[in-house]
């Protein structure tokens, strides 16, 4: 079984490093302005040197959470729960979230959103968004919720992009990719 990477906050890894360091170069984000100074590491992760760039910098963003907005969060959560095989944590009755080891999906009821303001979030009418999840067999996957799912969007089916993806509907209509890299680089994009 490979090494998991370390937990590390301020880490881009290998995929990201040149991207983001040739922004840096070409003076965005503000090279002068942001005080960013870049620090070259390396680990071993299942017989490969790694490298990270560790972030000195105040203003960086995180993408924390999704937050799917329902009428009914009971139904949602519990189908939630049932394809990921993890149990959501409810901090009210209103809201809970299912935390993976990359990402944390919120989900919220209508009633959250009397916070914010009225009518900025409508439940049940995501056209734009796919909700993804990397799986190690797609087609194990299909197998264990294909009864369960609804609507199935795309049965496993390879991807020109090198992703074998399952593709399917949760109960309020949004949709979820369960998706396997199979090719060399689409493999090597997620190692």
């Amino acid at each position: 079984m490979p090494l998991q990477r370390p937990a590390c906050e301020f880490a881009l890894y290998s995929n990201e490093i040149t991207s983001y360091l040739a922004a840096i170069t070409r003076g965005y984000p503000n090279n002068k302005d942001k005080k960013i100074y870049p620090t070259l590491l390396t680990y071993c992760c299942h017989y490969t040197i790694l490298p990270l760039v560790i972030l000195l910098n105040d203003n960086i963003m995180y993408l924390t959470s999704l937050r799917i907005i329902t009428a009914d969060i009971r139904r949602l959560v519990q189908f939630l729960e049932k394809i990921t095989g993890l149990t959501a944590k409810w901090y009210t009755e209103d809201f809970a979230e299912i935390v993976t080891t990359t990402a944390t999906l919120a989900i919220g009821s209508t009633r959250t959103m009397a916070f914010f303001g009225a009518d900025i979030a409508l439940p049940a009418s995501n056209k734009s968004v796919i909700i993804e999840f990397r799986v190690e067999n797609v087609d194990v996957e299909y197998e264990r919720v294909k009864d369960f799912i609804g609507e199935v969007v795309q049965k496993p089916t390879t991807m020109p992009w090198g992703n074998r993806s399952l593709l399917f509907r949760d109960p309020d209509g949004n949709l979820i990719n369960f998706f396997t890299p199979v090719t060399f680089e689409a493999i090597e994009k997620f190692s």
